[in-house]
């Protein structure tokens, strides 16, 4: 573990007996500069960062950016180095306006793989990006969206284009969206009011492919988020595996805290496990203050929300091989920015120097007033699956 909040960027490592060591790291700006400046002293961080972890270029897969203000930015932050590539070394960027916490223009979060053994990345399109390592495929799709479709194509719609791509994209790998995608983020301008047709849209094409009550859904964040185009009411990020062998995808459920989400009639899975030979992934969803009825606990008390919704995630880890101590990063989401020092206060003595990165992002319901969601990483013996 690599942490130095003064410096802007955290991290947490996995190492497991094959496969190589996993990084999940945080780097943050100041909130007193300019946007150019912040981008700057972001790439100073993250550069001095991986070289303290040892790391070169080419170990980075994935980087998430949290904008303040994506259609004026994002121009300028396609300019900089966290966002170019070269044709040898791609990496999978998405780019959400989800204003970081307290006041910064730009924060990130990076996933880096650093192995002994040779993996290749494939940009499959500016959307698709292809992870070969150990026999195993892995498809990071980022900032999907409908591309600006005029105002008249409605959030149902703009939905199923995000989905269409990413069905799209998996077919022409042999690969389809029931039996391979693991984890999707789905954002939402205005969630307040567009919710609910994202639901019923999902709703629908999961239905049309293969994946309702009786089978599975998969892993998933609704929240309050937006692309770079004016008009678009939709974006996606997800994550494939396309080489799972059968049993190597379970779910997670605590049924004593939270009940299924088909019980309210959105479609997604509280978690999601991926063991290998040597380790096991556990993708923990948007995690609120819920109880095993479906209703919001502790309305009002952001703290009391932040604790239940934790208890939550602990539960559904505890359905696995992991528990809270195991989450390599933790992205916490707040509907009322002011509420910010308060809780930054509380998870720095409850999960201490665990890579966090608050956002400003309302939930599905107006009533929570705030969601965890993050990734576990644990030793694991499942000589039958693949090695990570």
């Amino acid at each position: 573990m690599h942490t130095d909040t003064d410096s802007g960027f955290t991290a947490r490592s996995f190492r497991g007996r094959h496969g190589g060591t996993e990084h999940f790291i945080n780097v943050s700006a100041c909130d007193h500069l300019t946007l150019q400046e912040q981008i700057e002293l972001l790439e100073e961080r993250y550069t001095e960062g991986l070289r303290t972890l040892g790391l070169g270029e080419e170990t980075a897969v994935f980087r998430r950016i949290y904008l303040s203000d994506a259609i004026n930015q994002a121009a300028i932050v396609r300019q900089s180095t966290i966002l170019t590539e070269t044709p040898d070394n791609p990496v999978a960027v998405s780019i959400v306006q989800q204003p970081p916490l307290p006041r910064a223009k730009i924060a990130m979060l990076a996933y880096h793989i650093e192995t002994d053994d040779r993996f290749v990345k494939q940009r499959l399109s500016p959307r698709h990006l292809l992870v070969e390592k150990n026999g195993q495929r892995h498809l990071w799709s980022t900032r999907l969206c409908a591309g600006g479709h005029d105002n008249a194509v409605s959030a149902g719609a703009q939905t199923r284009i995000v989905f269409d791509d990413l069905v799209q994209a998996l077919s022409d790998q042999r690969a389809n969206l029931a039996e391979n995608c693991v984890r999707t983020w789905l954002y939402v301008k205005d969630v307040d009011v567009f919710y609910q047709a994202i639901v019923d849209a999902r709703g629908d094409l999961f239905l049309q492919h293969g994946l309702n009550k009786d089978t599975h859904y998969i892993a998933s964040t609704g929240i309050e988020g937006a692309c770079a185009h004016q008009l678009d009411l939709i974006s996606m990020d997800a994550y494939s595996n396309l080489g799972l062998k059968p049993g190597q995808m379970t779910y997670l459920n605590d049924f004593d805290r939270l009940c299924a989400t088909k019980d309210y009639d959105v479609h997604f899975e509280r978690g999601t496990r991926i063991g290998y030979a040597d380790r096991a992934h556990h993708f923990i969803s948007g995690t609120a203050s819920i109880d095993k009825v479906g209703k919001v606990v502790h309305p009002g008390n952001v703290l009391a929300q932040l604790d239940r919704a934790l208890e939550n995630v602990e539960g559904l880890l505890s359905a696995g091989t992991a528990h809270l101590d195991d989450m390599m990063h933790l992205t916490v989401y707040l509907r009322d920015p002011s509420d910010y020092a308060a809780v930054e206060g509380h998870l720095s003595r409850v999960l201490r120097d665990m890579p966090t990165q608050i956002v400003q992002g309302p939930v599905c319901r107006p009533e929570w007033l705030i969601e965890v969601e993050g990734t576990a990483v644990v030793d694991n013996n499942q000589p039958e699956f693949p090695t990570f």
